[in-house]
């Protein structure tokens, strides 16, 4: 985790205090139900909560421990010994390592997300208010990055809305696969720990029991879980990817908030470059990379090793941190962007009204002209203005292939700019409701 990429209340998530604390939350439910079932004292149960419960682990202790005992579980329980007493001899009881760090690991995956679904949330808010302010501002639609036909810029947005929902629901699905949880013991038979007492775990953290653990809970849930944080981070890019676009000098349509006292360059004064979104590229591309690893990571051999452990250490923290400083940034982006419909409305207009070709050829195969000569005939114009020669609207009417079939009045019609935009409120209507 970078500092300047964290926020605090999803860093607090991943820090030692927190992990140690779940992981004794674990192995005191477990002996709760231990006791219930008559398999250690009632009285011991207690004696864990109430000494163990309010205290403060020492993580110092537990990493001096660890490096005599070279094992991070063993360290932390002989650390809880020394807390707890000799009732502490009845923490663990028929458990294995895995047991609690996985358990541990898809409790803080399972907090991470809510903490990102709420990310999510905040920024639909803004997406959607941004998108209804403007939802007729007429701007043009590229296709290759060339003026294709006239859209609006609430429709770009409202796109956004759509594809940020779909990734709500990928969450949502994302962190009930990944809220599960493993006390089956060594290979997971539970040879040696009570199924029940899973379940008891299971329910006091809000988690499922693993229908089959085999001493790990099968990767191939946090590879799905990283690969859904990959896909809304390819979604933030994409949104960045279309701003510092259309902050480019030479479009100038929309740009980031510049703020009082704000600097842009070092060397030029002037500037005023789209550093967020840059930076919403460049987060994207490091959320990414934990997907392949992730994938890795399903591969185990037999009923468990810990080839998994080490990647784990690095990718939950570090992915889900940088996903929800990253979807925080975009949510402020989106709210304070500047819109210039001025510019929209320019660079519309831009290419002397190439952007209503379509339209004209239509319009001469209802005519009865065949869809080639149709073609033909409105390239020919249509080049003429990219070059800068003239007006397009203007060639038409000069063309005598074009005149035969259509009057001034009807070539005027088709130049209509509200034409493009008669659909916009159905496409709202599908996306907002």
């Amino acid at each position: 985790m970078i500092p300047r990429y964290s926020r605090p209340e999803m860093a607090a998530i991943w820090s030692p205090q927190t992990r140690f604390r779940i992981w004794f939350e674990i192995e005191a439910h477990a002996a709760d139900a231990m006791a219930e079932l008559g398999l250690i004292p009632k009285e011991s149960a207690k004696v864990i909560w109430a000494k163990g419960g309010p205290a403060t682990f020492d993580v110092d202790r537990i990493d001096a421990i660890e490096r005599e005992t070279k094992h991070d579980v063993i360290a932390f329980l002989t650390h809880l010994s020394e807390i707890v007493g000799p009732d502490a001899r009845f923490v663990h009881q028929g458990m294995t390592s895995s047991d609690v760090l996985d358990t541990c690991f898809n409790v803080q995956l399972a907090r991470a997300t809510d903490i990102l679904l709420a990310d999510l949330e905040a920024l639909l808010v803004a997406i959607k208010r941004r998108a209804i302010e403007h939802k007729m501002t007429p701007t043009v639609g590229r296709s290759h990055g060339i003026h294709a036909e006239p859209t609006t810029f609430g429709l770009k947005l409202a796109q956004a809305y759509a594809e940020f929902s779909r990734n709500r629901e990928r969450l949502v699905h994302a962190r009930e696969d990944i809220a599960t949880c493993a006390i089956s013991g060594a290979v997971g038979t539970f040879a040696q720990v009570d199924p029940r007492i899973e379940a008891h775990v299971a329910a006091k953290l809000g988690l499922k029991p693993e229908p089959v653990s085999t001493q790990v809970i099968p990767r191939d849930r946090h590879a799905m879980y990283f690969a859904t944080l990959g896909v809304i981070a390819s979604s933030i890019e994409r949104l960045s990817t279309e701003v510092r676009h259309l902050q480019r000098s030479e479009v100038n349509e929309a740009e980031e908030f510049f703020s009082v006292g704000q600097k842009g360059s070092s060397a030029m004064p002037h500037k005023r470059n789209p550093v967020l979104s840059e930076n919403l590229t460049g987060l994207a591309r490091m959320v990414r990379a934990y997907v392949t690893p992730a994938l890795e990571n399903v591969a185990l051999w037999h009923e468990r090793d810990i080839s998994h452990s080490s990647v784990e250490r690095m990718i939950g923290p570090d992915a889900t941190v940088t996903l929800d400083f990253a979807l925080v940034r975009l949510t402020g982006l989106v709210d304070k962007l500047v819109v210039y419909p001025e510019n929209m409305l320019k660079n519309l207009d831009r290419q002397g009204g190439l952007v209503h070709s379509q339209r004209v050829l239509l319009a001469l195969t209802q005519k009865g002209v065949s869809r080639e000569d149709s073609y033909k005939w409105v390239q020919r114009n249509a080049m003429r203005a990219w070059l800068g020669e003239g007006d397009f609207l203007t060639f038409l009417k000069g063309d005598a292939d074009v005149r035969e079939k259509m009057s001034e009045k009807e070539l005027d019609a088709l130049f209509d700019l509200e034409h493009h935009l008669k659909h916009v409120d159905t496409i709202f209507a599908r996306v907002f409701g």
